[in-house]
């Protein structure tokens, strides 16, 4: 075939597909263009999931008169003047592509005016060609309308999900972009019902109440703004500042849709910042589980470079390592400092009225039905009745002093606390003493290890010795001395001094199992030890003397992270003195 230049049509509908991928991708642009533009109220409307109309109303510096058309015009922008620009972009549009791209792929209506504007200008465009212009009386600020999305790219449309799939893409990228400008009201309308309406407090933490809620928020820990200075033989690199919230231990998702990251304030996936969460919060989780996390990472705009994809959503660090670190080590400082104890969490008393209630009283007052008085009474005594004891999660950096009282079902070691009873999970405990001490242990190339009178005999298959085989290094620095006796047997000579001879076999048995799983050296390495800390813990079902269990506590108090095992789950309940005089009918 000949080559040919395709028609001014053609590529501009590819370039749309590059651009515009759903209506998400639509509601994005325009919201970018609204926070570029100095909006402080930006209203997004939406019916049918976005195929029918998109509709973003702002309130920022709004288009000239003689500029409403160049700005349909490709590549046309007021954010970049020369290439030079492109090395320290600080806005969140710059390549002037959305809305011409938008415009070629459904029937758009602007309607716009300026603060020095006596009237303001109405345009609409059908498939890219401006069709119709007039002058029109409106507030400051930008309307953009799309109708009809993807109605000339019939291909487009029919891999749209449901209305109701599409529309929750759109609250999903409305909720990110209001933790990342808290100072701004965004509101959301689906089909004529408000979805979504935050305050522009400023606040992170009232976004987080809009959409999670209050019982979650109550839950997350704040992650306070610093900066960290990372510098490279004595010169000073770069200057990164890591704040937000992150979720605590007891509160996680099963996926990783919770987690946003805010690079400059700009809402991006990256699988590097992705990993640096999941290795601060490293044996905290259960295995499967994710936290909740909006975090914000502030760097010098010309680190960063956002021009990797058409939509923007992937960015590119200069030194990518120096960021993974610092967020790194940021989220896990939060938790060891902040991460409290679960609570138990009560089961609600009938009498008890809903939060639902609660709001509907909140709004008769605001409006002005009934007797305000009594209703703003009634209001503070729902808000008391609604104040339960899941709510009060004490915050400590490290176990309080516990006095041992007992143990209950061979299981669980019950203890005294300033805050109130503990109900300690001795296998869980110990497994967090134990993961500590070798891990320790093994950074100073020190893990204590015992000679076995009689060697243990070890069978292999062929498949579990080719697997095996190369872990024999980093099991000898765990304390296993064990040698090849023939092609399928291995002598165990010695092994980690917390393990019971019983349990060294078996130990090894679960090793091999977790290495056919795959991974990284790194990831093996740490299987290893958390399965070693498993097995030589104390098991469920165990009695304890009172001098063992004061044993195990006092160890525990010494732990980095005395809330979790090493597979995340609790060490530990709390039930307050508070909830128990509640429970006791003494409140």
């Amino acid at each position: 075939m000949a080559i040919r230049v395709l028609p001014p049509e053609v590529v501009a509908k590819i370039a749309a597909g590059e651009v515009v991928e759903r209506p998400a991708s639509v509601v994005k642009e325009l919201i970018e263009n609204a926070i570029d533009a100095g909006a402080t109220d930006i209203k997004v409307e939406v019916r049918q999931g976005g195929r029918r109309l998109l509709r973003v109303i702002d309130n920022g510096l709004g288009i000239p008169a003689d500029e409403v058309e160049l700005a349909f015009a490709r590549h046309s922008t007021s954010k970049l003047c020369s290439v030079a620009d492109l090395s320290c972009i600080t806005t969140l549009g710059f390549r002037g592509e959305a809305l011409p791209s938008i415009a070629a792929v459904s029937r758009v209506t602007m309607a716009t005016r300026t603060a020095d504007e006596l009237v303001g200008t109405l345009l609409r465009l059908e498939n890219g060609v401006v069709v119709h212009r007039e002058g029109k009386g409106c507030p400051q600020g930008t309307v953009v309308t799309v109708e009809n999305l993807f109605q000339n790219v019939p291909a487009r449309l029919k891999f749209l999900r449901s209305p109701a799939t599409e529309a929750k893409h759109i609250s999903d990228l409305v909720s990110c972009y209001t933790m990342a400008y808290p100072e701004l009201r965004f509101s959301l309308l689906n089909d004529g019902r408000m979805i979504f309406r935050s305050t522009g407090s400023g606040e992170l933490y009232d976004v987080l109440i809009e959409i999670y809620g209050l019982e979650v928020a109550q839950q997350m820990l704040k992650l306070e703004a610093g900066s960290r200075k990372l510098d490279n033989s004595q010169q000073l690199i770069t200057s990164i500042q890591v704040y937000g919230y992150i979720s605590s231990p007891s509160l996680h998702r099963s996926n990783r849709k919770h987690i946003t990251f805010l690079v400059n304030r700009r809402w991006v996936h990256d699988r590097g910042l992705s990993y640096a969460v999941s290795e601060a919060y490293h044996t905290l989780l259960p295995t499967g589980r994710y936290p909740i996390v909006v975090l914000n990472i502030a760097l010098d705009p010309a680190t960063v470079d956002v021009n990797v994809h058409p939509t923007k959503r992937e960015v590119r660090f200069l030194r990518g390592d120096e960021v993974f670190v610092a967020v790194q080590r940021a989220v896990r400082h939060t938790l060891i400092a902040q991460a409290p104890v679960p609570t138990v969490t009560p089961h609600p008393r009938p009498q008890a009225p809903d939060w639902e209630r609660r709001r509907r009283l909140v709004e008769a007052v605001k409006g002005g039905r009934g007797k305000k008085g009594q209703l703003a009474l009634e209001v503070q005594r729902t808000a008391d009745a609604l104040r339960p004891a899941a709510f009060e999660v004490p915050r400590v950096t490290k176990l309080p002093m516990l006095r041992v009282l007992g143990q209950m079902a061979q299981t669980y070691i019950i203890a005294e606390g300033p805050e109130g009873m503990y109900l300690i999970d001795q296998h869980a405990a110990h497994e967090r003493v134990l993961y500590e001490r070798l891990m320790a242990e093994r950074a100073r190339m020190a893990v204590t290890s015992q000679m076995l009178l009689e060697p243990l005999t070890l069978e292999l298959t062929p498949q579990q010795r080719e697997l095996f085989e190369p872990q024999l290094a980093t099991l000898a620095e765990l304390g296993f001395d064990i040698v090849p006796f023939g092609e399928r047997i291995y002598l165990v000579k010695a092994m980690p001094a917390i393990l019971k001879e019983a349990e060294a076999i078996e130990a090894i048995a679960d090793i091999i199992d977790q290495l056919s799983d795959g991974g990284s050296e790194k990831l093996w390495e740490e299987r290893i030890v958390v399965s070693l800390a498993c097995h030589g813990a104390v098991k469920a079902g165990q009695s304890l003397s009172m001098k063992e269990m004061q044993d195990l506590i006092q160890k525990l108090e010494q732990t980095a992270l005395p809330h979790t095992c090493p597979h995340g789950r609790p060490t530990m309940i709390l039930m307050s003195a508070t909830q128990l005089e509640r429970e006791f009918g003494r409140r």
